[in-house]
C-alpha cells in the first residue's frame, strides 16, 4: 500500500463465491468462524512488538483445536514456521495473539523477536491433520481456511504466494511509511460481505478500528429511517467547500417526494430532519445527495437524470425500488433491505464499510446513532471464505501517485461516434513527461465484456508518442490521423473494456491465460450503455476493482462526444474522467475550475537534500492563506531542470486551509523509504494531506509527488487541470505563485519569476 490510510488495497479473499442480490442489515447470518484479523510484520527499528491476530467471529471463547497456523517465506515460497494450535482457545471476546514477547497484551503463542518475517511473504491459516504441515513445504491450499500475502514497496516478489494461496488476487503491499510510528494490516468489511485489508495502527487483542477516509467529497455517513413513526434524519459528512448542495427523497419510481437545500456550516457534518411522511419505509425508496439547489428537484418531479454525489437506495416491507432508480443512482449495486426492526418505530443505518467510492448501500449497517460523532460499528460476524458469500465488488488496485509510475495513461475514450460507420473513434494515450517518449513493450487490449476476453490486441512496439505526449489510436477516418489505424466500428460501444499493459515478453493475454490480465496492468477504462453495468462486473472487478463502469452518455452533449481524463492521472481512476467533447491530440476540454480562492500563496518549501540528512526532514510544501478556504480547482505544479528531466509534475489540491490558514503538501516530520516514481534524477517524494497542526501529517494522505531538488515548485495553477499539467498555465496567465530554485533561464521564464530572485538553498 502506498500509504493512502483506508484507500484501500489488496484484499485477501477465499474461494470465488456467488454472487448476493440483494444487501440486508443483518450481520449475523452465516456459521460463526475463525479468521485471520490483523498482522503486524514489520516494527519501527527492532522487530520487538510483531503479532498475528485471529479472531472467531462468535465473539466469544471458542476452541482452537484443528487449526494450524503456517508463515512462508516468499524467497523461496516454502514455510519457514508452523504453529499447530491444539489444545489452545480464543479470549472470551474471540480474539487469539501469536506475536513477540514483548507484545502487550501478552500473546497466547510468545516467538523471539523479529520471527514474522517482513515480506514478500504470506501467513496461512489451515483446518486439517497438523501433520500434513511441515517446517520448509512448498506452499499449499490444501485445508486452507485464510490467508494473507504480503509485500512491501521496496521487495515486491510475492506472486507464486499469491496465486497458491489467494488466486486472483494481489498481494497487500505494506507501507512503514503510512503512519507515525507503528502499522499493521488489518481486516475490515468493504462492500455488503466483502472483506478486505488496510494500514491502520496495531490493535493487538481489540476490534479493528476500520477508520473511515476522510471524504473528498460530500457522502451519507448516517441515516434514521423512522418508519412513518417519527421524522427521520440524514448525516451528511464533508460538505465543507463544496458548493450548493440539495438532498432529494424519492419513492419506488423516483418520483421526488421532498428536496431539502443543505445548509454548509463550518462544521465537519450536517444532519438534515426529513418529515414522517416522506419516507416511511413502507415501500421502497431512496435518498440522493446533488449538487444545486432545492428548485430544480420539486416535489412531484421526476427522476433527474443527472449524477448524484452520493445515494443510499432502499427495499421497504412492501417490495422492492423500480430498475430505472437503482441503474441511475447505485448502478451495478444492490439496493439495502431494511430489517424488520423497521416496525418498531425505526432503523439506524451507519457507513461503517470501507469502501473509497459513494453510492453503494453494501458500506451500511444497522448500528447505534453518533450524531455529529465517527461512526459506532460493530464488528461483523460473516466469514470470508463462506461458501455462498461474495464480495459486491473487489478492493481498488494500489492507490498511485497523482502521475501514476511515471508511466503512460489512457487519456481520452470515444467508442461510440455518431452515424453508422463509426469511424471517429479514437483511443488517446499520454505520458506525463509531456514530451516524445518510445512506446517500447506496451500492449493495448480491448475487452468484450460478452466472454471477458480480448476482442483485440494491439503491440505499440516501434510506436512514439508526439512530442507533447500523445499518441492516438483510432479509425483510419479519424481527424486529425491516428498513428495507428483501425477499420471503422472497431472500438466496441460496451459494455466493454480497454486495457494498457507494458508486457515486454509478449501478449499480456498468452503470458496469463485463463484470466483477465492484471500483471504489468498500467491503466485500464471499463464503461458501459445505460442498462448494461452488470454485464461489465466480472472486467470492473479485475481492472478496476471498487468502481462504477463508465457511461459515455450520449443525451450529455450536442453531437459527439468522449470520456476525457479531467480529474487527475491515478492508473485505473474511473472519477478523474468526464463526458466532455473529443480532443483527440489536444488538450481535454474540461469543465472549467470554480473562482479561484483568494490569497493562497507558497509559505515553505523543503526537500531532504537541502539540509543535514541526519535530520531527517521529509520533503514538503506548505500553503499558506485565509482559514477555512478550499482549494478546489487549484493544482500545485513541480517542474525540473531541463538537464534534470524537466519532469512536470501537476498535483490537483482538494479539500481547504485549516483553522489557522495553513495548507501541507508533504510529511514535515520525516519521510520513509520510497521509490523514485519519476524520472527525475535526485527526486524526492511527499504526501498530501491538510495540515491538521504543526505534526506531521496522518492517516488519508496520498503519497507520491516529487519535489525536484532544482527546479521550481509551488507554482499554483489555477486552471482545468490538463492544461496545468501540461505547463501551459504560463502562457495562459493561470499562475498564482512560484517559488524558483533553479539557474535555468528558461525555467524561470516558463515560471514567470523573472521578477523575482533566484533561491539556491545549500546543505546546511
Amino acid at each position: 500500500m502506498s500509504g493512502c490510510g483506508w484507500l484501500l488495497l489488496a484484499a485477501v479473499l477465499g474461494p470465488v463465491l456467488v454472487p448476493v442480490p440483494v444487501l440486508g442489515g443483518s450481520l449475523t447470518s452465516d456459521p460463526p468462524c475463525l479468521i485471520i484479523s490483523e498482522v503486524n510484520a514489520d516494527n519501527p527499528k527492532l522487530d520487538t512488538t510483531e503479532f498475528v491476530e485471529l479472531y472467531h467471529t462468535a465473539g466469544r471463547r471458542a476452541a482452537l483445536d484443528g487449526y494450524t497456523l503456517v508463515f512462508y517465506n516468499g524467497n523461496g515460497n516454502v514455510a519457514y514456521k508452523v504453529l499447530d494450535l491444539r489444545g489452545h482457545t480464543t479470549d472470551e471476546r474471540g480474539f487469539f495473539l501469536v506475536g513477540s514477547v514483548d507484545l502487550r497484551p501478552k500473546p497466547s503463542i510468545p516467538l523471539p523477536p523479529n520471527t514474522v518475517q517482513n515480506g514478500p511473504d504470506a501467513v496461512a491459516l489451515y483446518r486439517s491433520a497438523a501433520a500434513r504441515y511441515a517446517e520448509k513445504m512448498n506452499a499449499t491450499a490444501a485445508g486452507l481456511v485464510d490467508a494473507v500475502v504480503y509485500m512491501t514497496r521496496r521487495t515486491g516478489g510475492a506472486e507464486v504466494l499469491a496465486e497458491v494461496l489467494t488466486p486472483g488476487q494481489r498481494a497487500f503491499q505494506e507501507d512503514e511509511a503510512s503512519h507515525a510510528g507503528d502499522e499493521s494490516i488489518e481486516r475490515c468489511l468493504l462492500s455488503g460481505d466483502a472483506w478486505t485489508f488496510g494500514l491502520a495502527p496495531p490493535s493487538p487483542g481489540q476490534r479493528n478500528r476500520c477508520v473511515q477516509p476522510t471524504p473528498g467529497q460530500p457522502l451519507i455517513s448516517e441515516l434514521n429511517l423512522a418508519g412513518g413513526q417519527a421524522d427521520g434524519w440524514v448525516e451528511l459528512a464533508g460538505v465543507w467547500g463544496s458548493g450548493p448542495l440539495v438532498l432529494v427523497v424519492m419513492d419506488a419510481a423516483g418520483g421526488v417526494t421532498t428536496s431539502i437545500d443543505v445548509e454548509i456550516t463550518g462544521d465537519a457534518m450536517v444532519t438534515i430532519t426529513i418529515e414522517k411522511s416522506f419516507m416511511k419505509g413502507d415501500e421502497a425508496g431512496a435518498v440522493a445527495l446533488y449538487g444545486g439547489r432545492a428548485v430544480d428537484f420539486p416535489p412531484g418531479g421526476g427522476l433527474s437524470p443527472s449524477q448524484p454525489t452520493d445515494a443510499f437506495v432502499f427495499w421497504g416491507r412492501g417490495g422492492g425500488p423500480g430498475q430505472n432508480l437503482t441503474e441511475t443512482l447505485i448502478p451495478g449495486r444492490p439496493p439495502y433491505r431494511l430489517s424488520p426492526s423497521l416496525r418498531e418505530g425505526g432503523v439506524y443505518l451507519s457507513r461503517c464499510g470501507v469502501a473509497p467510492g459513494p453510492r453503494d448501500p453494501g458500506v451500511f449497517w444497522e448500528a447505534p446513532q453518533t450524531p455529529s460523532q465517527p461512526n459506532s460499528c460493530p464488528w461483523p460476524r460473516t466469514c470470508p471464505q463462506s461458501p455462498g458469500r461474495s464480495p459486491s465488488l473487489s478492493t481498488p488496485p494500489p492507490h498511485l501517485p497523482p502521475w501514476g509510475r511515471g508511466d503512460f495513461v489512457i487519456n481520452e475514450l470515444n467508442a461510440d461516434s455518431p452515424g453508422a460507420a463509426e469511424d471517429g473513434e479514437y483511443i488517446e494515450l499520454w505520458h506525463p513527461s509531456g514530451r516524445r517518449v518510445a512506446l517500447a513493450g506496451l500492449w493495448l487490449l480491448l475487452f468484450t465484456a460478452n466472454a471477458n476476453r480480448p476482442y483485440r490486441e494491439v503491440s505499440l512496439s516501434g510506436h512514439f508518442t508526439t512530442a507533447r505526449g500523445y499518441f492516438l489510436l483510432g479509425s483510419d477516418r479519424l481527424v486529425p490521423a491516428p498513428s495507428l489505424r483501425l477499420p471503422p466500428n472497431t472500438i466496441q460501444n460496451g459494455p466493454d473494456a480497454v486495457a494498457l499493459y507494458r508486457s515486454p515478453d509478449g501478449p499480456p493475454s498468452v503470458l496469463q491465460r485463463g484470466a483477465v490480465p492484471t500483471a504489468g496492468l498500467l491503466d485500464a477504462v471499463v464503461y458501459r450503455l445505460k442498462g448494461s453495468d452488470k454485464e461489465a462486473r466480472a472486467l470492473s472487478d479485475a481492472l478496476t476493482p471498487g468502481q462504477l463502469p463508465l457511461l459515455e452518455d450520449a443525451s450529455v452533449l450536442p453531437g459527439d462526444e468522449g470520456l476525457s481524463r479531467c480529474g487527475g492521472l491515478h492508473p485505473a481512476d474511473l472519477s478523474a474522467f468526464t463526458v466532455a467533447p473529443p480532443t483527440p491530440l489536444r488538450e481535454n476540454a474540461c469543465p472549467r475550475p470554480p473562482p479561484p480562492p483568494e490569497g493562497v500563496v507558497v509559505n515553505e518549501v523543503s526537500v531532504p537534500r537541502w539540509t543535514n540528512q541526519s535530520q531527517q526532514q521529509g520533503a514538503f510544501v506548505e500553503l499558506v492563506g485565509p482559514p477555512l478556504t478550499p482549494l478546489k480547482g487549484l493544482v500545485l505544479l513541480a517542474l525540473g531542470d531541463e538537464d534534470r528531466g524537466a519532469a512536470i509534475l501537476a498535483l490537483p489540491l482538494t479539500g481547504s486551509t485549516d483553522a489557522n490558514g495553513f495548507y501541507l503538501v508533504g510529511n514535515a516530520a520525516g519521510a520513509g523509504n520510497h521509490d523514485n516514481l519519476m524520472p527525475s534524477p535526485g527526486a524526492s517524494l511527499i504526501t498530501l494531506c491538510v495540515k491538521p497542526s504543526a505534526e506531521r501529517c496522518t492517516r488519508g494522505s496520498q503519497k507520491g509527488t516529487t519535489v525536484p531538488v532544482r527546479g521550481g515548485v509551488g507554482s499554483l495553477c489555477h486552471d482545468v487541470f490538463s492544461v496545468c499539467r501540461a505547463a501551459a498555465a504560463a502562457a495562459a496567465g493561470g499562475l498564482r505563485d512560484a517559488v524558483a530554485f533553479s539557474q535555468q533561464p528558461a525555467l524561470l521564464l516558463r515560471l514567470g519569476a523573472a521578477a523575482g530572485e533566484q533561491v539556491l538553498p545549500e546543505a546546511r
